[in-house]
């Protein structure tokens, strides 16, 4: 399996702060094995709390996370729509544009390899 997406800031975070990242580790691990959701299934769900907390940089590694556990690309603009009842169509075309910084990437990566 790769290696687990991390992104540059929260790097650094992680290096300044080895306890405090441990003990966050620790926590998500917990919340993670605590029910029956799949990955995917997780990381979607974190994906839609991202877009409802208008968090740029948690949509972007939510984005990279889903993809990572399984998620397609699809099945994340499709969890981006949902937030358009609940949040508006501002917030959600604002979010699109976020995950579209990580699904670009992706595609232009992958077209590079190929």
């Amino acid at each position: 399996m790769p290696p687990k997406p991390v992104a540059g800031p929260f790097e650094r975070f992680t290096k300044e702060f080895p306890k405090a990242h441990a003990a966050y580790e620790r926590l998500g691990e917990a919340c993670h094995t605590s029910g029956p959701l799949d990955a995917k299934t997780r990381e979607l769900i974190k994906l839609g709390m991202s877009i409802a907390a208008r968090s740029e940089g948690a949509v972007h590694s939510h984005v990279r996370k889903a993809l990572h556990a399984g998620a397609s690309q699809k099945e994340i603009k499709h969890a981006v729509c949902l937030a358009i009842p609940t949040l508006g169509l501002p917030i959600t075309v604002a979010a699109f544009t976020w995950v579209s910084d990580i699904l670009n990437r992706k595609g232009r990566s992958a077209t590079r390899k190929g």
